[in-house]
């Protein structure tokens, strides 16, 4: 049996969505973006010019839910399956868009470089309980008007998994748009193998921007998967219930899906979030916070409920450095994550309200990611019944450490994290030079990137990628790109 964690009963999770659609029909959603709000009202919205709020219709968004996949796949730069988003599949990415990096040497955070990201990128090839890259940090040494874009070139550059990616300007898809169909080989081919999906945040209360608002109908239109993120503060830009902030994230959430749906009905969607609680006593929004944690999982119970894929920002941490509270924080919203379900998991490696990253937290994290997987797998009978001739085998031997029933079952049924946990007893972590977490974690690193292999892409697709960036930075007055080792 898959153990299941759910926080709503059915008819509080129906009020739920009944008033969060009550919201955008009634109170109306603020979008700042003319071709969006032309769509609306072509198919049958209302605007209100003298308060720039469009008011949806219950049809249009029944005409969404109906359209919008249940599921997908994204692929990766081959164009082999690599992570199914839908049902109870559970997979983890890294956070994103850091803007600060925790320098492992010095131990103090500090702004990004290419080669941070490169090395990041390395690393995240190796994580094998983290299905996707994301464009993790921002870095500093190339033009802002850039960063998005170049982002995406190196994770492609670097590393085969699909990617998590996004954009803060409307110039940037087309470049981004570009290098995806570079992996491809066309736009049918991208649409038909989706290898990114871009995150699209509304703003709170039930805002869309001109740029936020583009980028959902630019995805819409080349068939580019998205993940719609509302990110509502429970106390500060939303109503400080838990039930209250759900209405609010399921009516901007909803607002999303029409504009996509109505744009390119079929556009494959995650129900996402970032929602968290607000903390007055600090003016911080705590990804760490247990109701942070709980808002995630029931929006995944409410995206589940409307026939959607999930998404969440969850499994992250507050703590400023790889200490007890990164740990704490960390495992208890995976496993939280997990336990629901919740198909895209973003958060490994993410520290300081997911605006630092640190690559042995990544390795960490990666350990935390396998032992939940191995949870959700939950207890199955393997051969164990009738059980009278293993407990003779046992009573004869007085163990099982070389039957066959132990060897060909121990992989499965028991987890045996990498160096990075320590499971030796106190003797011999002493004997071995008494390692601490950060130390083992810091080490793990090194060894990973010291075994990375380039990725297959073949050397047109490298010099086209790198033509188009190029090209994208010279643009801003940039004469060359960083050099990358």
């Amino acid at each position: 049996m898959r153990p299941i964690l759910r926080l709503l009963d059915g008819e509080l999770r129906e009020r739920i969505i009944s008033e969060g659609r009550d919201l955008v029909c009634n109170l109306g959603v603020e979008i700042h973006n003319q071709r969006a709000v032309s769509l609306l009202v072509d198919h049958g919205a209302r605007f209100d010019a003298a308060r720039g709020r469009v008011f949806l219709t219950q049809e249009s968004i029944d005409t969404a839910l109906a359209s919008a996949a249940g599921s997908f796949t994204l692929y990766d730069s081959h164009g082999d399956d690599a992570v199914h988003l839908g049902g109870d599949a559970v997979n983890f990415v890294p956070g994103s868009s850091a803007i600060a990096i925790l320098d492992s040497a010095t131990g103090e955070s500090r702004s990004p470089t290419s080669a941070d990201y490169v090395r990041y990128a390395r690393l995240c090839s190796a994580m094998r309980h983290i299905a996707s890259q994301s464009t993790a940090m921002v870095p500093s040494d190339v033009h802002e008007r850039i960063s998005d874009s170049y982002r995406l070139y190196l994770s492609l550059m670097t590393c085969e998994k699909p990617v998590i990616t996004g954009t803060f300007s409307s110039e940037a898809f087309a470049i981004m748009r570009d290098l995806l169909v570079t992996i491809r080989g066309s736009r049918e081919a991208l649409a038909g193998k989706p290898l990114a999906v871009f995150t699209c945040c509304p703003l709170s209360p039930l805002k869309w921007s001109d740029v936020t608002s583009q980028n959902l109908l630019d995805c819409a239109a080349h068939s580019i998967p998205v993940e719609i993120v509302p990110m509502p503060l429970a106390g500060f830009t939303a109503p400080v219930t838990l039930v209250g902030t759900l209405v609010q994230h399921t009516a901007e959430a909803l607002s999303g899906l029409v504009m996509s749906q109505l744009a390119n009905p079929g556009t494959p969607v995650l129900y996402g979030g970032s929602s968290a609680v607000f903390d007055v006593r600090y003016e911080t929004t705590p990804m760490g916070d247990v109701g942070t944690m709980m808002i995630a999982c029931a929006c995944n119970e409410i995206g589940k409920a409307l026939g959607l894929p999930t998404q969440a920002y969850i499994g992250l941490s507050d703590a400023k450095l790889l200490d007890a509270q990164a740990g704490l924080e960390s495992s208890m919203g995976a496993t939280l994550a997990a336990l629901s379900g919740i198909n895209s998991i973003s958060g490994p490696g993410m520290l300081d309200f997911e605006s630092c990253f640190s690559l042995e937290k990544l390795v960490l994290d990666n350990e935390i990611c396998g032992m939940t997987g191995r949870l959700v797998d939950g207890v199955v009978a393997k051969e164990d019944f009738p059980s009278r001739r293993r407990f003779e085998e046992l009573l004869a031997e007085q163990h099982l450490l070389i039957s066959d029933h132990t060897r060909r079952y121990l992989r499965e049924e028991i987890y045996f994290p990498g160096p990075t946990i320590n499971r030796a007893n106190l003797a011999r972590w002493a004997e071995e030079g008494s390692s601490t977490l950060g130390a083992r974690a810091a080490a793990e690193v090194v060894r990973l990137l010291g075994e990375y292999e380039p990725t297959r892409l073949d050397h047109d697709t490298r010099q086209e990628l790198k033509a188009r960036m190029e090209r994208a930075a010279a643009a801003h007055g940039m004469d060359r790109l960083p050099v990358i080792e």
